[in-house]
């Protein structure tokens, strides 16, 4: 085995590249922080760094011989004071600068630290706008606010709220949250209702009167993001204002969490303000890392060296040196180094009394930035990792909070994988059940008030804003909605409809009723829908027919009238039909009336034959004599008479039978022939539009606008009608004498003026399909809760019997033009005395049958005793018996008797 000793040269060469190598290491390697120190997230964030510093500085596994050494500078949460922070620190050969905490000044600094290529590592600016592409040094700790309201708008759409109320405060955080948020609910069919901004430094009456103006609005889901208060003065004046009752609904985002994190227990009466607030905490998974870190930082709050409780900001502004420092030491173990030169652009210019010139672009800032992308270690906070996209954090997770019984509770996770569940990310991630949206859970939610139960989450009006509610003050067909003369009451068919709607719907809606139209002349439905768009009106109720244009603006309620367009025109009498006769029965009970005169000829045959001469004879005479009988009842003349009294009681039923027959066939008939059937020159809508006869249309109606838009009809031929009375004098009058030809009119319409009339009647069937409903504001949540109650009217009969109150006293409308043969009679209105005769028909025929057969017995034994033999008959075969039977029945009554008679004489002797 061979030994290889290195030389003494090798070694002191090995030696001396070791030194020089350590020598270009710096000693010291500066990074700046920018952040507000009186604040409530630089309080904490100001120990949290430097309890990272002092960490890295003791860890000899980085950064070894080098020191980290933190610059800061107070922005004093001023956009110019932040800027102006940033270049005293950058003249200090920073190489990378930690903060800001506010977006605003991210904004700034961003712009500085792309000209200067220093990377902008922020722990706490989470407006969504700074991971555009304009900003390429700018890196995030945090989680951005497009998680938060992804996650804001999940919680929405869970509790199946439609709408919010967004409140935040106007600068790029407030506004830019609030923009992702509102583009998460549109995501979700979902909106804003209101958006009301706060100035940046807002007092109690700013909130006042914010929070008065909201009060106007529908919707009580409340969203609320602002800045971490201490004072918690938004739901001091929200409580003073009563709007924490069971009628609201707020949802705060972290900003709350990390008010309430950040300060010393608060006392029980500033918790009780926050009763059944809903609000978001970063997300930081247990650790014994982070188990130790929180009890450290106890003991600095002990000592008095911390002056705030520990809160996410703080983790994440710990993790953040951490970060710069793994990324620095990466950096430096590449044998770069940190070196800075002057920009030709700043050199250029006369800016030596605001010492400019001596900001210096970091060489290394890109290679820097292209390391910290690649950061991948676990911190405080749980996995730190940029996404390469937006430079963003790859994951992001929320707590979900609910403040009851004056403390935090804990009532689930989201986060943007697996959206809420009761089991923490990483267990879910762990379960490889995190990719499903399907199975959503969270704990119970005390609401304001106390309840636990879901709060509806809006109000359509109140006693002090009543629901204004417009309604047409009709001039003809005031029997659907009206004014009352010299009152401010509505009434109507239609208001009726409504009323009784209103009473199944789950809650209280106060309304005022406000008459649209002069009451001279209808009013025009498109405006009266208009008007409720233009949110001059809550809603309309009327006999408002359901169109395409008028859907486009308002929601409608589901249709309580079904209606459609209908041609009305004068008619004459045609010539009665040559079968006019048979229209009193229908087909079916045409058939049943044969089939019972054969049945009882067959019957009374039976019963009959036996004892009565007039049913014997030859078969031919027989079978005539049977149907004569049976269709001679129909006349009364039938000559023959029943003799046995089973016969003569299906006489008695079959003759009642026949007599309500008879005057039910009259009846009808006598209606059918006085009844005018009537006829038109006009055969339909296609004959009406290619002739050039003038057309009438009800005034305010939206037939005008079908004829002339779908139907393409020239205004020129169209004739406004007013009233009933105008109806009829066009009508009368005639295309030829300034009159029309026809009408074109809704069918309810129309069907109540022929109520009237005798001498006009509907020409085919309607040629549009529509319905009568309620107009509603878009979004109102009471369309559904109305249209659920229409439905409700509808099953339980209550539609129809407010129909019948207002247009059935002598008889409803329309009832006798819409069925082919009004008069004509069908078996369901016999079938029980059909039934009846049926019954005592066939018990007549089973008694007379049993008796037969009594009969036929006792015969035949005594045959058999008189032969005194009973071999031949038990060897008789059934054809033999069934054949004697026949031939028993066929003989006359009287000669059963003699037969019996003798037999019974034998037996004596």
């Amino acid at each position: 085995m061979k030994h290889f000793v290195l030389p003494p040269v090798m070694v002191f060469i090995w030696i001396f590249l070791t030194v020089s190598v350590h020598s270009q290491s710096p000693a010291v390697v500066n990074i700046g922080a920018i952040f507000t120190y009186n604040s409530v997230i630089g309080r904490a964030a100001k120990i949290a760094m430097e309890a990272a510093v002092s960490d890295v500085n003791a860890d000899p596994t980085i950064l070894n011989g080098t020191e980290l050494k933190l610059l800061t500078d107070d922005a004093k949460c001023s956009v110019f004071l932040g800027a102006v922070g940033a270049f005293q620190v950058l003249q200090k050969g920073v190489v990378a600068i930690i903060g800001p905490q506010s977006s605003a000044i991210a904004h700034m600094i961003s712009e500085i630290a792309n000209g200067l290529q220093v990377p902008l590592i922020s722990y706490a600016a989470t407006d969504p706008t700074l991971s555009a592409l304009q900003f390429p040094f700018f890196f995030r700790t945090t989680q951005s606010d497009s998680y938060q309201m992804a996650a804001m708008a999940d919680l929405i759409d869970f509790y199946g709220w439609k709408e919010v109320i967004a409140i935040f405060v106007d600068d790029d955080y407030g506004r830019n949250g609030i923009s992702a948020l509102g583009g998460e609910l549109g995501k979700r069919a979902l909106t804003i209702a209101q958006k009301f901004p706060l100035p940046i430094h807002f007092d109690l009456n700013d909130i006042t009167d914010t929070l008065n103006k909201s009060k106007l609005l529908s919707s009580r889901v409340y969203v609320v993001h602002l800045n971490p208060d201490p004072k918690m003065r938004f739901f001091t004046i929200a409580q003073k204002l009563q709007m924490m009752t069971s009628n609201y609904v707020w949802l705060a985002t972290d900003w709350l969490s990390t008010t309430l994190d950040s300060s010393s227990p608060l006392s029980k009466t500033s918790l009780h303000i926050l009763q059944g607030v809903v609000g978001f905490r970063q997300h930081t998974p247990d650790s014994s890392r982070k188990r130790a870190f929180a009890s450290r930082w106890r003991k600095m709050v002990d000592e008095g060296s911390a002056s705030s409780e520990l809160n996410t900001y703080g983790l994440c502004a710990y993790d953040t040196v951490w970060t710069v420092a793994h990324s620095i030491d990466k950096f430096v173990k590449e044998h770069r180094k940190i070196t800075f030169s002057f920009d030709d652009g700043l050199l250029k210019m006369n800016l030596t009394k605001l010492q400019l010139s001596k900001l210096r672009v970091f060489d290394g800032g890109s290679l820097l930035r292209r390391t910290l992308l690649e950061t991948n270690f676990t911190g405080l906070t749980g996995q730190v990792q940029f996404n390469k996209e937006d430079r963003n954090m790859v994951s992001g997770s929320y707590d979900v909070i609910n403040i009851d019984q004056m403390a935090v509770q804990w009532v689930g996770y989201w986060s943007n994988s697996s959206g809420f569940s009761i089991l923490a990310p990483e267990n879910l991630k762990s379960e490889k059940n995190s990719n499903s949206h399907l199975d959503q859970k969270l704990k119970k939610v005390t609401w304001p008030g106390g309840s636990t139960e879901r709060p509806r989450g809006w109000v359509i009006a109140d006693d002090e804003r009543p629901l204004r509610i417009g309604v047409p003050y009709r001039a003809s067909f005031v029997e659907f909605a009206t004014k009352l003369n010299n009152s401010h009451k509505m009434q109507g068919y239609c208001i009726d409809v409504f009323l009784e709607a209103r009473k199944l719907v789950p809650y209280d809606v106060p309304y005022i009723f406000e008459p649209f139209g002069d009451g001279h002349s209808n009013p025009n439905y498109n405006d009266l829908v208009q008007k409720v768009n233009d949110e001059v009106f809550d809603a309309a109720v009327g006999d408002i027919a359901i169109v395409t244009n008028r859907t486009k603006i308002v929601d409608f309620s589901q249709p309580y009238a079904t209606t459609g367009l209908v041609i009305v025109a004068p008619v004459h009498n045609s010539k009665s039909s040559a079968w006019v006769f048979l229209k009193p029965f229908s087909v079916e009970m045409w058939c049943v009336v044969a089939a019972s005169f054969i049945m009882i000829a067959v019957v009374i045959w039976i019963l009959e034959h036996r004892v009565n001469d007039d049913f014997r004879g030859p078969p031919k005479r027989q079978l005539v004599t049977m149907f004569l009988f049976s269709f001679s009842t129909l006349f009364k003349t039938n000559q023959e008479n029943t003799v046995s009294p089973l016969g003569r009681m299906v006489m008695v039923v079959w003759l009642f039978l026949l007599m309500v027959l008879t005057a039910s066939y009259t009846a009808s008939l006598t209606s059918i022939l006085t009844v005018q059937q009537l006829s038109s020159p006009i055969t339909g809508i296609d004959s009406l539009v290619a002739s050039n006869w003038p057309i009438g249309y009800q005034v305010g109606s939206f037939s005008y606008s079908y004829l002339v838009d779908s139907l393409y009809i020239a205004r020129s031929r169209l004739i406004a009608l007013g009233s009933p009375e105008e109806f009829e004098r066009a009508l009368r009058q005639g295309p030829t004498n300034g009159g029309v030809a026809a009408i074109i009119d809704e069918l309810t319409y129309v069907e109540l003026f022929l109520s009237k009339q005798s001498e006009f009647g509907i020409i085919g069937q309607p040629f549009t399909k529509s319905g009568w409903g309620f107009a509603f504001k878009r979004g109102s949540p009471l369309a559904v809760d109305i249209s659920t109650a229409i439905l409700k009217l509808s099953e339980n009969g209550e539609l129809q019997r407010i129909r019948e109150r207002w247009f059935c006293k002598t008889g409803c409308p329309g009832e006798g033009k819409r069925h082919a043969e009004p008069n004509q009679l069908h078996l369901v209105s016999f079938w029980g005395l059909y039934l009846l005769c049926g019954i005592f028909t066939l018990g007549a025929l089973l008694v007379f049958l049993l008796r037969m057969i009594w009969q036929f017995a006792h015969y035949k034994q005594q045959q058999r005793e008189s032969s005194h033999s009973s071999s031949v008959s038990s060897k008789a075969h059934c054809s033999h018996v069934i054949s004697s039977f026949i031939n028993f029945i066929d003989e006359k009554e009287e000669a059963i008797k003699k037969m019996f008679h003798h037999e019974n004489r034998q037996d004596q002797i």
